[in-house]
This record gives structure tokens, sequence and C-alpha cells, in this order.
């Protein structure tokens, strides 16, 4: 897939379509680019699981948020109706949006062995719908790492089995954040054999492990990645490891069309908000 036709292109599917293009709507077909969604994590930007990034995101001119789905009764809990409804409103008022959901939490209550945290996805999933979303991430890191340990994989396997009905049945996806690379995304994704479960793309963590990026995200596909993080460890978006315009060419060649979420990506000396500013506008310029 690709964002822009050439002139020739153009011009040869007018013709073989039997009419011609006028030069307004040939310069519309050559030159409007495609357009993403540009969000961040709550958290990278000092506001996890708080309302108040909603505001932060309009600051620094993102279009959305991901948004921490945590444990009962945090501060704003998203189970509680009364907090959903104080999200859309400040949503808004602040004319972003929601991306997705992400429930961290799980890096320190892992999914492989915690029963709060299957019940917890199960709550999330519940939830999802009222808040009109359809993808949440669940974290595999730290406490919740299950790379290397083909027992907690057969665990997430098991647990993942039982509760994609219910996401199914909902709309939504559960995207899998892990060390994993893209082979062991895939027998983790076959083995469940649901729609519902998909790989959440970190591009810095992936390029972290050693991993080609470029390929993996050509080799897990469309059907397979549900939304993206653009993001590097202790530099601003296009000044690290990660060559987010080869990011492009691989997120176009499967035509990808979701958001875009940026995480971490703060620059040495910089602030955050500063340095959010930086991303945003960076990401448009190489996506748009």
């Amino acid at each position: 897939m690709i964002d822009k036709m050439t002139r020739r292109e153009a011009l040869g599917t007018a013709a073989a379509a039997g009419f011609s293009l006028s030069p307004a709507l040939l310069a519309a077909a050559v030159d409007t680019p495609r357009q993403f969604k540009i969000g961040a994590c709550d958290w990278s930007i000092g506001r996890g699981g708080q309302l108040s990034a909603l505001e932060l995101a309009k600051e620094i001119g993102l279009d959305g948020v991901q948004v921490s789905f945590g444990k009962p009764d945090d501060e704003y809990d998203l189970r509680k109706e009364a907090v959903r409804q104080q999200y859309q409103q400040s949503a808004r008022e602040h004319g972003v949006e929601i991306a997705s959901l992400a429930m961290g939490v799980l890096n320190g209550v892992p999914y492989s062995s915690d029963r709060n945290a299957e019940r917890w996805v199960e709550e999330c999933i519940e939830v999802m719908p009222k808040l009109q979303q359809k993808i949440v991430l669940l974290a595999f890191f730290h406490l919740g790492d299950i790379k290397g340990k083909p027992e907690l994989q057969e665990e997430v396997i098991r647990r993942l089995k039982k509760v994609a009905p219910k996401a199914e049945e909902a709309g939504v996806v559960l995207g899998l954040e892990t060390w994993l690379n893209a082979d062991e995304h895939l027998r983790i994704l076959d083995a469940v054999g649901s729609p519902a479960v998909q790989v959440y793309y970190d591009t810095a963590n992936m390029e972290k492990q050693g991993y080609d990026i470029y390929k993996e995200i050509r080799q897990l596909g469309r059907e397979r990645i549900c939304e993206f993080h653009c993001k590097e460890n202790g530099s601003l978006l296009g000044e690290g490891r990660v060559d987010f315009r080869r990011v492009k060419e691989a997120i176009d060649d499967i035509g990808y069309r979701g958001w875009l979420v940026i995480e971490s990506a703060v620059g040495k000396g910089k602030s955050v908000k500063e340095s959010y500013v930086h991303n945003q506008k960076y990401l448009r310029s190489v996506f748009q």
C-alpha cells in the first residue's frame, strides 16, 4: 500500500476506467496524504491513570491518549460509570479522543499466574464498549515477563482461549505487548485462534531485543497487529535507533490505518511537554 499515487499512476488508473481527471482532481489524487491519528500513553506524559492527561494532550497538540486501566478503586477507576463519564466529558471539552486502553498494571500483577489479573482483563472487556473502545494493551514485562518461559506462555494461551470469546462478543481486541519475537507471537496467536487476540507492536522494545522490526511488521501483518507504540529510549523520536521512515514503509505495506501512540521518547535536558510537542510534530512530518 502507498499513500500517494504518481502522476503517471493516476493517469493510468483514470484511462483504464475510461475517464479523464481534471487538473484539480489529479492534484488531489497525487498530493493528498493519508492521515494518521497521533496519541501518547498517559504514563509517558506524566499523567498515568489521571483524567488531566486529556487536557495535557490537547496542549501538546495530540489527537488522543492511551488511557490506563488499573486496579479496582484507583482514583480514576474506569469500572465506575461516573469516572467514565468524566473521561468522556473531558475528551469532548478538549477536543481529543481516548485512543485505546492499556493494562500496565499487569507488569506487577502477572496475567500468566495471578487470578486477579485474569479477572481484571475480563472486567476491562466489559468496560470497553461503554467507553467506545476497541483495543486494550496487555503488558508482559517485569514480573509479567514470559520470554523464555514456555510454561507461562502455555498458561497465557489457556487463559486467552478462555477469555477470547468474551472479547469477540464485545467487539474488542486484546493486544499483547511482550519481549517475544514475531515467530513466538504467532505461535501464541495461532494457538488461541481468535481475531480478538493480536500483537501490540512496540518499535523500541522490539529493536532493543535485536529483532528486525521492519521485517517483523510485515511478517505479522495487518490482521495480527492491533496498534503501534512509536517509542524511543532516552531520545526524541527521529533522534534514536528506530528509523521511523522505514517503519512507515512497513506500515504502508500492510495497510495499517490505526493510531500511532507515542511512548517514552523524552530528550535529554528537555521537559516532557517540550519533548512531546517535538515528537508529535515529527511523526506527522513522517506519516502525513
